[in-house]
């Protein structure tokens, strides 16, 4: 007898998982399955960590349930692109899942025809994802908006204020990386001739 282990979300304190879990073991009663386990998250939107799903999936991992049972593929992931990765995850584990809403079912051939069908979904869900980035980011270099972050400037003042400091611990000192302090030290440099090579030499060391 198949183990089943059933998940049921809601977005909303004022929501209750009830209803999906009634259908849920219905479902599973139907199919003369045994109820390996009941994952809710309750108050949790899809963009938000899912605690109860996260030990679902580690419980398949570990082989102790046979198929997952969701009300829907909405309530299951947060976009089409993370279901279709984690359908697949668990049918290459040989975990089977079933979603009562859209009548999926990858326990059979057509189920894992759908799967086939999902896939393709999602790769034209991401593809026009990238376009609609790519598109923005054109969009706004034409306007002259700057991209990326901004550079960080570092006053004179402060460079010489950690100039007899080790190289991290200057960077450390100003709050940033390494190779930002490097290179505000020798542009620092290139504008002062006067500086000298040995001071520089006293700053690079570690």
């Amino acid at each position: 007898m198949l183990r089943a282990a059933i998940y049921a979300r809601v977005s909303s304190d004022a929501q209750t998982v009830d209803n999906q879990l009634l259908e849920l073991k219905s479902y599973v009663a139907g199919r003369q399955w045994t109820v390996a386990g009941e994952f809710k998250d309750e108050g949790i939107s899809g963009s938000k960590g899912r605690p109860a799903l996260d030990k679902l999936m580690a419980e398949a991992r570990r082989g102790r349930v046979d198929v997952i049972c969701v009300w829907s593929l909405d309530r299951f992931g947060r976009s089409l692109a993370h279901v279709v990765t984690a359908v697949q995850e668990l049918h290459e584990r040989g975990v089977a899942f079933v979603s009562l809403k859209e009548g999926l079912d990858l326990s059979t051939a057509a189920g894992r025809l759908q799967l086939h069908i999902l896939s393709a979904l999602a790769e034209f869900e991401r593809a026009r994802l990238i376009e609609r980035t790519r598109a923005g980011l054109a969009r706004a270099r034409k306007q002259g908006t700057r991209l990326g972050r901004r550079p960080v400037r570092l006053a004179a003042g402060k460079l010489a204020a950690v100039a007899h400091l080790p190289v991290r611990h200057a960077a450390q000192q100003l709050g940033v990386s390494v190779n930002t302090y490097q290179k505000a030290r020798r542009a620092l440099y290139q504008q002062t001739p006067a500086a000298s090579p040995e001071k520089l030499a006293q700053i690079d060391a570690v």
